[in-house]
């Protein structure tokens, strides 16, 4: 009789153990270092002088001076960046011109409501443009495939501005089931405190059911239309992934098994596509955080993005540098919450 000899377990190197972390720790410090160098150029590169968007056009050469002396301007470049690498290190962006206050403060107090703003939409568009892309790959060629192609259509190719500007016509001026512009109504501004800097969640920590009620029915327009763009990205995609998973051969082993369709479709093939689908939604949160701006700047939204903006107008790079950064480690963050995912969802990523 013969006997079949079954290969031993490879013994795991200890070494391996420690070297994954150690090469994702390097390499985040490599991005974040040539983050930093890549903001650094962009500062001096941009034709925006920031000696005069402090002194102003009016300065007096003596003055002018001076304050590139105090800014450190006067040095050489790899001086200013290693001064800049400190200061970044240190949690000091400088002060911004628009606000004369730390940038590190502003961007405190204006990210929350950005954060606020694209979680409510990417929930509207996971809520709607994954089961949508489910459906229309299930019935291809089906009424709802064509319905959902033609909608997701739309969503790509309708300007976001121009849809914010409708819905505030639509259903804020002619129909009033909306609030308007800002994340709350003047009658209720400051009266919850801020302790999160996410105004539904102050609300309800405060027990304050009518500034909850007004700042949702505040961010439900804008929510709507920023995570309208996002649903059609994600339906498509969703579609294309079970596409793909629904002409396999397991699928269609397991039909000819007789595995009821919804089983099938979504304890199997939808199961294989969730390390894709999380890479689509966490890059989408990604960029509704940073992309945010037209949509703040239309709902007067005291965000992230319509504080980017007053910070372009008027030069104040110090802000701007900034909120690059900041977008910068947002991704840089994305990716590695996805890594990690990847490992919950996909064993053969351990």
């Amino acid at each position: 009789m013969a006997v079949v000899l079954t290969p031993e377990p490879a013994a795991i190197n200890p070494r391996r153990r420690f070297q994954s972390p150690l090469r994702v720790v390097g390499s985040v410090l490599v991005t974040l270092l040539g983050l930093l160098a890549f903001t650094f150029v962009i500062g001096r590169v941009l034709p925006a002088d920031p000696v005069i968007a402090i002194l102003g056009d009016d300065y007096d050469p003596a003055a002018y001076d001076r304050v590139v002396r105090e800014l450190g301007l006067d040095q050489p470049l790899a001086v200013q960046f290693g001064r800049f690498v400190g200061n970044v290190l240190q949690g000091d962006l400088g002060n911004a011109v628009l606000t004369g206050r730390p940038v590190i403060e502003d961007i405190a107090r204006v990210f929350p409501a950005t954060v606020e703003l694209a979680t409510a939409s990417i929930l509207i568009a996971i809520c709607l443009g994954v089961p949508l892309g489910v459906f229309a790959a299930v019935h291809r060629d089906k009424l709802i495939d064509h319905v959902t192609r033609v909608v997701t259509l739309l969503g790509f190719s309708t300007p976001v501005f121009w849809l914010a500007l409708m819905g505030l016509v639509v259903f804020y001026a002619s129909l009033g089931w909306v609030g308007g512009s800002n994340r709350q109504s003047v009658f209720y501004l400051d009266m919850v405190p801020t302790r999160t800097g996410f105004l539904l969640v102050d609300s309800l920590l405060e027990g304050d059911g009518e500034v909850f009620w007004d700042a949702f029915n505040h961010i439900v327009l804008p929510a709507s239309v920023l995570g309208y763009a996002s649903t059609a990205y994600i339906a498509r995609m969703t579609r294309s992934f079970m596409l793909e998973q629904l002409s396999q051969e397991y699928v269609i082993a397991a039909r000819a098994k007789g595995v009821p369709k919804r089983q099938v479709v979504w304890r199997h093939a939808f199961k294989n596509i969730r390390v894709q689908l999380l890479t689509i939604v966490a890059l989408t949160y990604g960029g509704l955080i940073d992309g945010a701006v037209l949509v703040e700047t239309v709902f007067a939204w005291p965000g992230f993005g319509q504080y980017m903006v007053n910070a372009l107008i008027i030069g104040d790079m110090n802000a701007v540098l900034g909120c690059t950064l900041l977008i910068g480690l947002i991704f840089v963050g994305m990716n590695l919450l996805c890594d990690m995912l990847y490992r919950v969802f996909d064993p053969r990523t351990r």
